[in-house]
């Protein structure tokens, strides 16, 4: 089947671009990492699209630096086939949870050293660029300049004292570092003690624009509902005072300085890395520019984890400005903070936690998984997993409220005359004169409002606890009126009751595609609707005065399809991934 072609802004519409963090193309994505990036991102991207507004969503493996070459080493390679045995791994992970993606890309993609090249020659035209000599760590016994993750050694922090931090950043209390600034250093290839050389490096003279980037930074976090935890992590750079930020590495893998005497080095991940939102949209469309040259009629909104803000709201908008062209500046940023598993963190390097792949095998859907890590998302401060709670959310808030639901609704529905309506949705008249559903109509509307509230600044864990609690009225409701007497004593009010209900079926399934679309995909097949032409709970103009009437969601007449149970129990607790359930 042919893609469709690709999206362009809308003159008159609501035009949103998103990214969310290139994950890092040397291991494979672990919980922490989806639910900080791309899994966030993703439920952004679907709540835009089901209001009718015209998004994009752009992500790709980051594949160039210091990590990738590492890991060739390691796995004894080229950083190219790292980069392409990753790249496929980290597709597959983000296909299996149900992340859709306008363009999933590469870094390593021509594109990327066209734009991040043509960036760099506007740096050097309007003179933000310096030359400068700098101190770095060389391996006698490799023959080389180490670059940040090359090294590692004690982290200098006092208070610190992690014995393996890397070059270019602590693990530990997350400090950005020099390589220098290690005590006793290592190479990482070698294990031998390197020594200090000179190198000349070019630098982005941050403070010459912190004037440019101080005025943006003010105006947008405002305008923009920048996240608390965002504006304390750029403030505390600012406070520390900006610095000249070196944008070139000795390495080979990379995108190559267009500058005859740096010929040899290549640009720093941290510089072209946020470059690669930008390239991966000019390989989703040869009219990029259309989506990243046009602040008035777009906006971005970007997604990640907290260790990436100052490269985001300080470094990329720094080098944006400097260009002096007139690009979409992100408006919003989404930052979480850290998803800790069990009883300590998450780690690639140290293989601590559940990882993308290892969710495919505990044959428990992907759907259960994204709503877990949603309802657990670290938004104002770290959050735990663990085996119990997935197993207690799961069973509790999925299949006994949720669940339980859908399907008393619709197995009633779907029950022979004279037990139940034959799979035909009874006609209600005057619905609105049933004092028990009205007051049941004026709680679903408030929780939308809510949910819209939530959603429109980003907040998804209320988002998604609204819509929960619309599952939750809907339980008491069917309690409350006791419909299985009413089909006998009281047929009217029963009708009133089953079509009311089924359009709380359906506007669940509206409200909650976001968080589990494959949920939405069944739920809507049992209605006996297309995902693609059924989905929405607003009019054309985006809208919700329907859900005040949710009995007129589903047609009288209208057959359903035959109803399944939507979830099944989880009856055991991975205490580890070698005792799958």
């Amino acid at each position: 089947m042919a893609s469709p072609p690709p999206k362009l802004p809308i003159p008159g519409r609501r035009n949103i671009l998103i990214t969310s963090a290139l994950p890092y193309v040397n291991n494979v994505p672990h919980l922490g990492n989806i639910i900080g990036c791309v899994l966030s991102a993703d439920v952004f991207a679907r709540y835009c699209r089901l209001r009718g507004y015209n998004a994009i969503y752009i992500c790709g493996t980051d594949e160039y630096g210091t990590a990738t070459e590492t890991k060739a080493l390691e796995e004894k390679c080229s950083p190219k086939e790292i980069c392409d045995k990753y790249h496929v791994i980290h597709d597959e992970v983000y296909k299996w949870f149900d992340i859709k993606f306008d363009k999933f890309g590469r870094t390593s993609a021509p594109e990327q050293t066209e734009v991040c090249q043509a960036i760099f020659h506007k740096l050097m035209e309007n003179k933000w660029l310096t030359e400068n000599t700098m101190q770095q760590l060389y391996c006698d016994t490799c023959e080389r300049f180490l670059a940040d993750r090359l090294v590692e050694g004690k982290c200098p922090t006092e208070g610190c004292n992690y014995e393996a931090a890397r070059g270019d950043q602590c693990e530990n209390c997350s400090k950005l570092l020099n390589p220098t600034e290690l005590i006793d250093p290592k190479c990482k290839v070698c294990k031998n003690a390197p020594r200090i050389r000179d190198t000349d490096h070019l630098f982005l003279e941050l403070p010459l624009l912190s004037d440019k980037l101080v005025n943006y930074i003010n105006n947008t976090s405002v305008a923009g509902m920048w996240s608390q935890n965002a504006i304390q992590a750029t403030n505390a750079w600012l406070k520390e005072g900006l610095k000249q930020r070196c944008i070139t590495r000795d390495l080979k893998w990379g995108v190559p300085v267009p500058h005859e005497k740096y010929k040899d080095k290549v640009f720093y991940v941290w510089f072209d890395a946020p470059i690669g939102y930008i390239s991966i949209t000019a390989s989703y469309t040869p009219d990029w520019e259309k989506w990243w040259k046009d602040p008035d009629n777009v906006e971005l909104f970007q997604f990640m984890g907290k260790d990436n803000v100052p490269f985001h709201t300080v470094m990329f908008p720094s080098t944006l400005l400097g260009t002096g062209e007139n690009w979409t500046m992100m408006k919003t940023i989404s930052v979480t903070e850290y998803l800790n598993y069990e009883a300590g963190k998450f780690s690639k390097s140290h293989g601590i936690g559940v990882f993308g792949n290892d969710a495919k095998v505990t044959n428990i859907p992907s759907e259960v998984w994204r709503y877990y890590l949603l309802m657990n998302r670290p938004e104002v401060s770290d959050t735990l997993f663990t085996w119990a709670d997935l197993q207690a959310k799961l069973n509790s808030e999925l299949l006994n409220n949720l669940g339980n639901f859908i399907n008393r609704v619709l197995s009633f529905v779907a029950k022979p005359a004279g037990a139940g309506y034959d799979s035909i949705i009874p006609d209600a008249p005057n619905a609105e004169s049933h004092t028990l559903t009205n007051a049941l109509a004026e709680k679903t509307n408030k929780w939308v409002e809510q949910y819209l509230e939530a959603m429109e600044k980003v907040k998804l864990k209320q988002g998604l606890k609204s819509a929960m609690a619309i599952s939750s009225d809907g339980n008491a409701y069917l309690q409350e009126s006791q419909f299985w007497r009413l089909y006998k004593e009281d047929p009217a009010a029963c009708a009133v009751v089953m079509k009311t209900s089924v359009g709380v079926v359906y506007l669940l399934a509206c409200l909650l595609e976001p968080f589990m679309p494959s949920f939405s995909r069944e739920v809507l097949r049992q209605l006996n609707m297309s995902p693609d032409e059924d989905l929405s709970f607003c009019d054309d103009k985006g809208e919700t005065a329907k859900a005040k009437r949710p009995w007129d969601f589903v047609s009288a007449g209208h057959k359903i399809g035959k109803p399944v149970p939507l979830f099944k129990e989880l009856v055991c607790i991975c205490i580890s991934l070698k005792e799958i359930c």
